[in-house]
């Protein structure tokens, strides 16, 4: 079906008849209606994998759709709710629309959280490489978005850099054929209001859609109020050989954050919970973003690409996180494009090759205004810029071997160019080291291999790939006295995966996938506040998704997964108030649950009504790296319920944290004590939507 599917999209007017198509086959097919954030079953479409459409089925590794009408149902207040539904994902919610994340790994922060896991945006990813952002899905448009996958493990020989552990794209409304135009608004016993409003329509070769959303929290722990803004416009433009998608995105931040709350399980405290010991803590954020998919039928069997995009971003925020409660400010642009051609010279073969490059200008400043505590002293700590280049060479081939059996081979270079310019003294100041001016280069290789055998109603996969990245910037140039000895390089981890996938008859979807990732040069600091750039971490483990219809107004839908994530290197701790953070060979990497699990009945007792009942399971992980110290997990239960009054207007309501459960969407252990940020508790929400 590859090559199939490849002269689907190569057919004039692809880009808008063709993706509304698809579009209706996402939201009328049963399977991917009713698996609502399972693994896609072997009828879904899936863009992200190989950077064009094919079924999952054809898909040698293990891929989620979260399709639309799940998206609605869920009418998620953050992006977690969205993607906490795919086995082995974990999205740890901080205050306001920050977050911490987790495919295939532990809960990971810092560079290592900024830079392992690709964000993008119809493709696109939301920010250059070595300036990623450890709260990044706050950036997409996830209010208004029609459709969200997620490919897990390493994807590098496609996607390269930060393509470690995962990828998440999330996907702007399709223009509507005829003229189209609605508005959500819904609110909540946290006084959470949320709006959204959108128009589109199609005017022979031209589609047109508009969409905007709006929050307003504020927040159930004191001076945690959010405000955030977002604004989507695309054109569709369907010529005979030449389409164009054009998309323009923005948002802004502005929101009060709160930090952790401290003490022996203090998540528990009625009154502690809801306290914010760092009130004069903020986030201001804005980012703008344009691309232009070009795509051009060259003839039957070939179609060129090119998506020239352009992006802007600046961030301020108080690091309340550190004694020194400085301000950093931080952003950058970036201009470049993707390019690839896709050929299919017979049924048995297809090809994809391309180049992308891309120039980013980004800067860095922090400075703390309280008197010196300690080395962190009074003034400028940095000020910074870096210039990056980037240019990438990609070669992906199938091959048919038999009628059911397919092999497919891929690699992608990365070389990458930093030169950093440092606007301040060089030197140490206080615990603060300013290197002089200079340039780094990396080379990485992403290669890829798989086979793919046709089983029954799905398929069964054995795959290898490696994902591979250069350090972040900040990693490089923001360093500490302790720091100089060992610089960041390049991590790399390498990952074997086999899966099987399909349906057992009509009404049983299911997607089965076991994985062992070794991950090197993993880069960090260490609590005596030394770089550690030769981290090694083993990543194992089994996830399954299924989804049961018993009747077609029933559907049972679980996914569960269990992984070790464990180091595989030693690393004393010279300091007493941080000795649980030594590391040994063998011990489990902290925030790193063992199980997730999730459960959910959707019931459609009558046309108009639908229903669904949620459970989710955070299994107990260990808080500190000397595996000393644990937090023992939680289950939640959400309800939701939509009602459509009409064809046009559907009212809805939801219940999160039903049984009230005192939870910790984060637990952590530093300085001898025990710190959380606490989840919200039980929470009612009522909402309308109209369309014209």
């Amino acid at each position: 079906m590859g090559p199939a599917v490849f002269r689907l999209i190569a057919r004039k007017r692809a880009n808008v008849l063709g993706e509304r198509r698809l579009r209706r086959v996402i939201l009328t097919t049963p399977c991917l209606t009713a698996l609502a954030g399972a693994a896609s079953a072997d009828e879904g479409i899936i863009v992200t994998a190989e950077r064009r459409a094919q079924s999952s089925r054809e898909l040698p590794a293990s891929a989620v759709l979260i399709d639309e009408s799940a998206l609605r149902l869920i009418t998620a207040g953050h992006a977690s709710e969205i993607l906490n539904r795919a086995s082995g994902v974990l999205i740890h919610r901080g205050n306001g629309q920050e977050h911490l994340t987790a495919i295939r790994s532990p809960v990971l922060t810092g560079g290592a959280g900024a830079g392992s896991f690709l964000f993008l945006e119809n493709g696109v990813p939301l920010r250059s490489a070595g300036f990623a952002n450890v709260n990044a899905l706050f950036e997409a448009h996830t209010e208004i978005a029609d459709r969200v996958e997620i490919i897990k493990g390493p994807s590098g020989a496609l996607y390269g850099a930060n393509a470690i552990h995962g990828v998440v794209n999330v996907f702007t409304p399709t223009p509507d054929e005829d003229f189209a135009a609605g508005f959500s608004f819904s609110g909540d016993t946290v006084e959470r209001f949320k709006g959204t409003a959108f128009t589109s329509a199609t005017r022979r070769r031209h589609g047109f859609y508009a969409g905007v959303s709006g929050l307003s929290e504020a927040g159930f722990r004191d001076e945690s109020g959010v405000d955030q803004q977002k604004a989507t416009l695309r054109h569709d433009y369907a010529g005979d050989a030449v389409s164009t998608k054009t998309i323009f995105s923005a948002v802004n931040l502005n929101q009060e954050t709160a930090g952790f709350v401290i003490g022996d399980d203090a998540y528990l405290d009625p009154v502690l919970r809801r306290t914010n010991p760092n009130p004069e803590a903020y986030r201001d954020a804005r980012a703008a973003r344009l691309s232009s998919e070009i795509t051009v039928e060259a003839g039957e069997g070939l179609v060129f690409s090119v998506t020239p995009f352009a992006r802007w971003n600046e961030m301020e925020f108080l690091m309340h996180f550190v004694p020194s409660q400085a301000r950093e400010e931080n952003g950058h642009w970036s201009v470049g494009a993707q390019t690839a051609v896709y050929a299919a010279p017979s049924p048995r073969i297809s090809l994809i090759a391309g180049i992308d490059w891309e120039y980013t200008n980004g800067y860095l400043r922090e400075e703390q205004f309280i008197p010196t505590v300690f080395s962190y002293t009074q003034g400028l700590h940095y000020d910074f810029d870096v210039a990056a280049t980037s240019v990438s060479g990609f070669l992906q081939g199938r091959y048919k071997l038999t009628r059911k059996l397919t092999a497919m081979v891929a690699a992608r270079a990365d070389w990458t160019r930093y030169a950093y310019d440092n606007n301040t003294d060089d030197g140490v100041v206080g615990r603060f080291l300013r290197p002089a001016d200079r340039s780094d280069r990396f080379l990485t290789v992403s290669p890829k291999a798989s086979l793919l055998y046709e089983l029954g109603a799905g398929s069964a996969y054995a795959s290898y790939a490696r994902g591979a990245r250069p350090p972040q910037t900040t990693d490089l140039y923001r360093l500490q006295v302790n720091q100089t000895a060992d610089p960041a390089e390049s991590e790399t981890i390498d990952s074997f995966e086999v899966g099987w996938k399909g349906a057992l008859g009509p009404r049983v979807d299911f997607d089965v996938a076991v994985y062992f990732m070794d991950k090197r040069r993993f880069f960090f600091r260490d609590a005596d506040g030394y770089n550690v750039n030769d981290g090694k971490t083993r990543h194992v483990g089994v996830e399954a998704d299924l989804a049961v219809r018993p009747s077609d107004k029933l559907t049972l839908s679980a996914n569960a997964s269990y992984g070790r994530h464990t180091y595989r290197f030693s690393r004393p701790i010279l300091s007493l108030p941080n000795a649980t953070e030594a590391i040994a060979f063998g011990d489990e990497v902290d925030t790193a649950p063992a199980w997730l699990a999730g459960a959910r009945a959707l019931w459609t007792p009558v046309k108009p009504l639908s229903l669904e009942a949620e459970w989710s399971f955070v299994g107990a992980y260990f808080t500190d790296a000397a595996n000393s110290q644990t937090y023992p997990g939680h289950n939640l239960v959400n309800l939701r319920a939509a009602f459509a009054l009409n064809e046009r207007w559907t009212v809805s309501a939801t219940v999160r944290n039903l049984l009230d459960a005192y939870y910790a969407e984060r637990a952590d252990f530093a300085f001898g004590e025990e710190r959380y940020f606490p989840g919200e508790e039980r929470t009612f929400g009522i909402g309308i939507r109209g369309t014209l």
